[in-house]
């Protein structure tokens, strides 16, 4: 396989949004897509106000689909989606691929389409899944286990090389993604954490302004639970284990160079 990283999604404070473009041998498949070309060209109807609060810049050539087509591919290529969950920054560029299968965590569709809080109510934005994706859903029951992790594989279509980790905290079906690349694995954690200080194996530390935007966790104890599970896992294998966050710019430009 080969990884490309990808930020779709430039915003305030050179925050960028982290996506994963895999080739396998039956196609493309990308873990998250970062803001859409209908984010960038209708951001009132497809954002929102949350555009504003996010500094969200929405530059064409950042979508998902143009860096694509840049490689050289086409959307249709795009056979699978993994989406981490589906907040409006992280699930924007759905519509861009209406051919795709969208894999998503059981909790995280159940909370789009049954919402318990006001919270839940607003973090998404139910106009950019309108064109009614192919979801396919994957459960934790029975999940196999990952570095103590419990962990949902062999989605249907996928390699086994690629698997779901239960990630729960920030959204109620929050999930990570690990791909073994054959020299390692890679652990795209969503938003688990934010900087990679957070998980730092000897002095993790969050900075003030990042610890005040985790308030919005949806579930703030499992939230604090994983992230100090992912600082264990770091400790214990950081020389096996390659685990970046979404919105982390450093941890961006190393991987993507």
């Amino acid at each position: 396989m080969r990884i490309h990283h990808l930020n779709c999604g430039t915003m305030s404070m050179g925050v960028v949004d982290h996506c994963l473009l895999i080739e396998t041998d039956t196609g493309l498949v990308l873990v998250d897509t970062g803001y859409g070309l209908g984010c960038v060209h209708d951001p009132g109807r497809m954002i929102g106000p949350a555009r504003f609060a996010l500094g969200a810049k929405l530059i064409e050539r950042e979508t998902a689909i143009r860096q694509i087509e840049a490689l050289g591919y086409e959307p249709a290529d795009v056979r699978d989606i993994i989406v981490t969950h589906l907040d409006l920054d992280h699930a924007g560029g759905l519509a861009d691929f209406p051919d795709a299968t969208v894999h998503v965590h059981g909790p995280e569709l159940r909370a789009v389409t049954k919402p318990k809080t006001v919270a839940e109510r607003l973090r998404y934005r139910k106009q950019q899944w309108s064109h009614e994706p192919k979801w396919l859903v994957n459960e934790s029951d029975g999940g196999t286990d990952w570095f103590g992790f419990r962990a949902v594989r062999d989605l249907p279509g996928l390699p086994s090389e690629i698997r779901v980790i239960p990630l729960p905290g920030h959204t109620r079906g929050h999930v990570g993604v690990a791909v073994d690349t054959g020299a390692g694995w890679l652990l795209h954690a969503g938003d688990a954490f934010y900087l990679g200080s957070e998980i730092d194996p000897v002095r993790p530390h969050a900075p003030l302004i990042w610890r005040l935007y985790e308030t919005g966790s949806i579930v703030p104890r499992a939230y604090h639970a994983n992230r100090r599970r992912l600082v264990e896992l770091n400790r214990a294998h950081g020389g096996e284990i390659t685990i970046f966050s979404s919105h982390d710019p450093g941890a961006f430009r190393r991987l993507s160079a």
